[in-house]
């Protein structure tokens, strides 16, 4: 079954049943010793790009927003038993929208979003609900991206299984009170160093928001 790793901040791993394994935005906490077959950077913030971190296979490859936002067309790349599309993300002034991407990631029967730094985007609004995806892990700092109520506001339009809080509160690397303020039925708290299998009900390892 796949798995993700949530390592702190913005920070993840997804190892897919078959053994492929991504991270999305490497900065901090730890488990970045597994080598990567795929990197994924939303954006080329200090918080979220720090892909020397990361043990990489030979033939890793990494995706960032200048090689998945091409001349306005976001990109679809397949890695092994792993599919990758880039989506839109942003808000102004934080993160101009020409140079950040979230990322949809199908991995075994798992579709999950990786939302990066963003606030809403119509993308959500217009094209996600109609993916019934099972994960997606939003922003909630409310600072520099949507926070707690406009990510609740998100994922009821998005409509996927399970919500969880990410990128929580400036200058933490996690933050449960925090993360308690997405007040949804479906929310879920991850807490920082967690890894757990990825299923359609509750993960290992999680707890109700």
């Amino acid at each position: 079954m796949a798995r993700i790793l949530y390592q702190a901040h913005g920070g993840l791993m997804l190892v897919s049943r078959k053994g492929t394994v991504v991270y999305i935005d490497p900065y901090a906490g730890s488990g970045y010793d597994i080598p990567a077959d795929v990197i994924l950077v939303s954006h080329e913030h200090a918080d979220h790009n720090q892909v020397d971190m990361v043990v990489k296979k030979d033939d890793v490859q990494i995706f960032r927003p200048a090689n998945m936002l091409i001349d306005g067309e976001y990109q679809t790349k397949i890695i092994k038993d792993v599919v990758i599309k880039a989506v839109p993300a942003g808000n102004n002034p934080n993160h101009d929208l020409s140079s950040c991407v979230g990322y949809l990631v199908a991995a075994d029967d798992f579709k999950i979003y990786f939302a990066g730094d963003t606030s809403m985007t119509d993308y959500m609004k217009e094209e996600m609900p109609k993916m019934q995806l099972d994960y997606i892990f939003l922003p909630i700092d409310g600072v520099y991206n949507m926070g707690s109520q406009e990510a609740a506001e998100c994922a009821r339009y998005i409509g996927a299984k399970h919500v969880v809080p990410i990128h929580m509160t400036p200058g933490k690397l996690f933050d449960i009170e925090a993360a308690r303020k997405l007040d949804l039925p479906n929310a879920l708290v991850v807490y920082d160093g967690t890894e757990f299998e990825l299923c359609h009900g509750c993960g290992a390892g999680c707890t109700k928001a």
